[in-house]
């Protein structure tokens, strides 16, 4: 099995996750937005199984920070747009594996896709 975990390296919801998957014997490749960046492609396509809104980070400083003006009337295109300006906005972490994409740390959700050894 091929799992991708993506996120950015000093999150705790990314460093959880990485530890889950290590404490499973799982292997992984991890993919650090700040470093490797993001493809928009890929983000079209997680919106398309994931949501958008799920995959939209709107609990973080980052959308705290982003002008009124930029969060009105957010749509899919303008939030993959936002994503793919700003990675912190990408809810984390997220894998990607031969199963359904994951979305956000939840332990009970890994095991239900296979993830554990």
């Amino acid at each position: 099995m091929t799992v991708t975990l993506y996120g950015i390296a000093n999150c705790d919801s990314v460093k959880k996750a990485r530890k889950w998957l290590e404490e499973h014997g799982v292997a992984y490749r991890f993919h650090d937005y700040k470093k490797e960046g993001v493809r928009k492609a890929d983000l079209e396509s997680w919106a398309g199984e994931a949501g958008w809104e799920t995959l939209l980070n709107r609990r973080g400083t980052t959308w705290r920070k982003l002008p009124d003006a930029e969060k009105e009337g957010v749509d899919e295109a303008r939030a993959i747009d936002l994503m793919a300006a700003n990675p912190s906005l990408i809810k984390r972490p997220v894998i990607a594996h031969d199963g359904p994409l994951l979305v956000g740390y939840d332990t009970a959700r890994y095991e239900d896709a296979g993830l554990a050894a």
